[in-house]
């Protein structure tokens, strides 16, 4: 077992979010990324275009609320919610509260 403190993990940060990667496994063709991420207030990300990756992605909002974009289609989710966008579709999340939106997410592909 393997145990973190999460505020101790470096994050890479910008004006617009801040992501921690708590845990990577790569084994062969398939891989897990565990971490969290907070977006700052009226930030959006990406900061420009859409997100897209090969893995699956699963989230749950522990904090605030986000718009999101997937293949076009605006979803509100907030705390207590959790989502999951298949490998390859296009998305964005959107802050637009007046507070810092926590989420976990994992990556699996």
């Amino acid at each position: 077992m393997k145990v973190l403190s999460i505020k101790e993990v470096t994050a890479e940060q910008n004006k617009a979010f801040s992501l921690r990667t708590l845990f990577k496994e790569e084994k062969g063709d398939s891989n897990v990324k565990v971490g969290t991420v907070t977006i700052n207030p009226g930030e959006r990300v990406p900061l420009t275009g859409v997100s897209n990756h090969e893995e699956n992605e699963y989230s749950v909002i522990v904090k605030g609320t986000l718009l999101t974009e997937i293949d076009g289609n605006q979803c509100r989710v907030s705390s207590g919610q959790a989502t999951f966008i298949p490998a390859g579709e296009e998305h964005i999340a959107f802050n637009d509260g007046s507070e810092e939106c926590e989420l976990v997410f994992v990556l699996v592909g």
